[in-house]
């Protein structure tokens, strides 16, 4: 017998249930290997809905956070393994109806940032037409249903250093160190005031974890604290990692 009630009681009924009902009233989970160990995942019609560390906890907060029975699957739903082992989910199918509008947004945001990269809080604030809604980015990103997938980890203070995550700074910076982020040259930058990197052979000015800015040769970087003095300057906004969403 089930544990789940509402479970049970489909199970008493005499003619089978219809066709997916089951799946629209459920949800199903699995534990998988991830880059932090062991995981729970739930996902439901709409999608993966839940990541955290696998054990009981995470049952019971299912639960209660989204008031869904849960039956477990027989594996798990295609493409989440390889986008656990390489960061890239954009094949997945994401149920974030649980957010409001502007928590879901702040994700879309955050999902758009590619592995090896990171973006300042300021950066998902403007994305959203919410500039000064930083604080309030950081509490959307604090409350993210499935991390990992999608990467709330790639958003860090506007000075280059981490800042808070849902598992913890130290396990924030071991999960961006993997994906071969340069934190160590950000931090050296930011101390000397430096938070683009511009090219004065091509005239772009970037984030200094883009990989156009990584690919600058040292005798042609220059460095600049903001946007605007990059402009000044004479250089155009990245189109990769757009930069320009920082300028005040």
């Amino acid at each position: 017998m089930s544990d789940e009630p509402l479970l049970a009681r489909l199970a008493e009924l005499v003619t089978d249930a219809p066709e997916g009902l089951i799946d629209r009233i459920a949800a199903r989970w699995v534990t998988v290997g991830g880059p932090v160990g062991e995981m729970f995942v739930a996902y439901t019609d709409h999608g993966i809905a839940y990541v955290r560390p696998a054990g009981d906890d995470a049952r019971r907060e299912f639960r209660r956070r989204f008031g869904r029975p849960l039956l477990p699957a027989p594996r798990p739903p295609a493409g989440l393994v390889p986008a656990l082992r390489t960061g890239d989910a954009g094949g997945l199918r994401f149920d974030l109806r649980e957010l409001t509008p502007f928590q879901a947004e702040v994700l879309r945001a955050a999902r758009s940032i590619p592995r090896g990269e990171v973006r300042p809080y300021s950066w998902i604030a403007r994305r959203v037409n919410r500039p000064g809604a930083v604080r309030a980015v950081g509490t959307a990103l604090a409350t993210n249903p499935v991390p990992l997938l999608i990467p709330c980890h790639r958003v860090v203070r506007s000075d280059g250093s981490p800042g808070r995550y849902i598992f913890g700074s130290d396990l924030k910076q071991h999960l961006l160190r993997s994906e071969n982020v340069n934190l160590d040259e950000m931090h050296d930058l930011a101390r000397r005031g430096v938070f683009y990197l511009a090219s004065d052979t091509t005239g772009v000015v970037c984030f200094p974890s883009c990989r156009h800015a990584r690919r600058i040769a040292p005798a042609h970087r220059r460095g600049f604290r903001t946007v605007a003095q990059a402009a000044a300057a004479g250089y155009r906004p990245c189109r990769h990692c757009q930069p320009a969403a920082e300028a005040a």
